[in-house]
């Protein structure tokens, strides 16, 4: 029987403590790990609640049968309340809390306006150059969509400024008429700026207004008898008119809005939104909150907006599904943030209930997808169990891999999986740091099990929490070294599997290794495929985080150890020579030549090389 009384007495301990003004609460338990974060107007009145209750529901139970102490954060108003709580949730993570997962920066297309010749391009993060900044689009393919279509009807570079700067003849980019040629002077400035004025209109949603300027500008290339303009114009109007017909229609003519709805069923949630801005649709994202199967539509969605918008900029307006407990404290602090008004509302008739009852439809087929997936990782999870008579239910599964090229940057890799699929925020790659291990495979093996297990026991910082088995890319060798380790930890009770390719290591011949006895599949069972299919995973991501390694080695250059070459000095250095080598092999007076060298660091560089 669960008994809350622990967390009441916590609560009534800090309650005569506690001042009557707006805040945030944390619980926590005996480990001092954060359990809920909620806030109130007045928070002695709130805890109160927690109390004086008597029937609260199982989740609240649950949660106040942990509670061993409280903490607490006063803030100035409600509207800081609310935005200190999604915070706080969003980076604690509580159990109890219902949490946005998968949150990230959406793509931005930026074009700048300090430079000579703008170049256009996707942008993530902060907004920190001086430019025009569209969207954000619902995925990078939306935001490279959009680019494309730019570069097909204004033909604006999309090179950085150091190829800029160095072509002495147009890329394949001129030949296929989506760029104009700035680089090698085949456009004139003004014409250019001209076109970057146009691009920045069609993104706003003015593309009616676009057309008819490149009409205009048609019809005087050919009174002007300049007909390869007057091509090139109608080229441009024929490309923009495939892309209006191709375009999703506004029904709704929505100038800035995101549409949310929720769907929930068997216990799961998901949220759609779509991106409207310019009148035009940008995509549109899932979302799978974590949430108590218990917990209702409106509480989810309630939840979901605002954490969502705690580090993104918010639309004009917001259309909801369903309406939500908290919409005026949100939409005051939303307002507040944004220093603009925020209109959230929910839609029930009209054009606007069609595109809210299209993102329900996309909710509830993503939702449908994902319990379909869910299901089926879960059966083969069962079958795993059964093929290698494993006693424990399997939900978390880590592989480990390791790459080096002849004992050179050395890297082990590791990745999950569980119920809903690859887990990419629990991947870690590990640089090897005992030299001797470099070369050895088994060391490298030791070393990263040694590293990632050794926190999760001693329940350091950040360690991960443990799985429910352990598969290695290695042979007999590599399972009894891998095994050796976890038990030295004294975590015999995870299990383990090793994953050995065939005699011509081709797929599908596979050996498999657990407990000092060997496996084999089938050709065509699905369980090989599906550990194939991590095993290939963990593959791909140790060979990408070695070439990132080794890339970043080759990078590095020689000049680089020499004290006061910086960056702009390196650049112009290997510029004026080719390479590291060139300088090596350079006189004094040639060194000296250098732009940006003055003598003192000529003389530097030369007895770098020559001492």
């Amino acid at each position: 029987m669960i008994s809350s009384d622990i967390g009441k007495e916590a609560i009534k301990k800090e309650l005569p403590l506690i001042p009557k003004l707006p805040g945030v609460y944390r619980m926590l338990n005996s480990k001092n790990e954060i359990l809920y974060v909620g806030k109130a107007k007045n928070l002695p009145n709130r805890l109160k609640s927690y109390v004086s209750e008597k029937n609260h529901i199982i989740r609240t139970e649950r949660m106040l049968s942990q509670t061993t102490k409280i903490e607490i954060t006063s803030t100035s108003n409600e509207s800081e309340a609310l935005l200190l709580e999604a915070n706080l949730i969003k980076k604690y993570k509580p159990r109890f809390n219902i949490l946005l997962r998968d949150d990230k920066s959406f793509p931005f297309i930026f074009i700048g306006n300090q430079d000579k010749w703008p170049q256009i391009r996707r942008h993530r993060g902060k907004k920190t150059k001086e430019g025009f900044y569209f969207g954000p689009f619902a995925s990078a393919g939306s935001a490279n969509w959009t680019i494309k279509m730019i570069q097909k009807i204004f033909q604006l570079r999309v090179c950085d400024d150091t190829v800029f700067k160095k072509r002495e003849r147009p890329c394949i980019l001129y030949q296929i008429k989506r760029c104009s040629g700035p680089c090698v002077g085949y456009i004139e400035e003004n014409e250019y700026k001209m076109s970057v004025d146009n691009a920045i209109e069609f993104v706003s949603g003015k593309s009616r207004k676009i057309q008819k300027n490149l009409s205009n500008q048609m019809e005087k290339a050919s009174e002007d008898l300049d007909f390869e303009k007057a091509a090139i114009l109608r080229d441009r109007i024929k490309s923009l008119n495939i892309i209006q017909s191709s375009q999703r229609i506004n029904e709704a003519n929505l100038v800035e809005a995101d549409v949310i709805a929720g769907y929930k069923e068997s216990g799961k949630a998901c949220i759609q939104v779509f991106f409207y801005r310019s009148k035009q649709n940008w995509g549109n994202q899932a979302f799978f909150p974590k949430h108590d199967p218990d917990d209702n539509i409106k509480e989810i969605l309630n939840s979901f907006v605002s954490q969502f918008y705690e580090n993104k900029s918010v639309p004009s307006s917001i259309i909801l599904s369903e309406d939500i407990k908290e919409k005026v404290l949100i939409e005051k602090t939303l307002s507040q943030k944004e220093n603009k008004e925020i209109n959230i509302s929910v839609a029930k008739k009209g054009s606007k209930l069609k595109v809210v009852n299209q993102a329900l439809k996309n909710a509830k087929d993503s939702l449908n997808r994902k319990i379909y997936e869910s299901q089926n990782n879960k059966e083969l999870f069962d079958n795993v169990s059964k093929k290698f008579d494993l006693e424990n239910n399997i939900n978390l599964v880590e592989v480990y891999d390791n790459s080096h090229i002849q004992g050179t940057n050395s890297v082990g890799a590791l990745i999950t999986y569980g119920e809903e699929g690859f887990i990419k925020k629990r991947y870690r790659k590990f640089n090897i740091k005992i030299k001797k291990n470099e070369q050895d495979d088994y060391g490298m093996m030791r070393e990263v099990l040694n590293r990632r297990f050794k926190r999760a026991v001693q329940e350091k910082d950040h360690y991960l929490t443990m799985p429910d088995l352990v598969i290695i890319d290695g042979g007999k060798g590599q399972y009894s070294v891998a095994r050796e380790t976890l038990n030295e930890l004294g975590l015999h009770d995870i299990p383990m599997i090793a994953i050995a390719k065939g005699k011509f290591r081709n797929s599908g011949n596979e050996t498999f290794f657990h407990n000092g006895k060997e496996f084999k599949f089938e050709k065509n069972d699905p369980t090989l495929f599906f550990l194939q299919r991590l095993r290939d995973e963990s593959h791909r991501f140790a060979i990408s985080a070695h070439r990132a390694k080794r890339k970043k080695g080759i990078s590095k250059s020689l000049l680089d150890q020499i004290d006061g070459i910086g960056s702009i000095r390196k650049r112009a250095l290997l510029n004026h020579f080719g390479s590291a080598r060139a300088v090596e092999s350079a006189s004094l007076d040639e060194i000296k030549t250098v732009e940006g060298v003055e003598e003192k660091v000529a003389k530097k560089i030369y007895n770098f090389f020559h001492e």
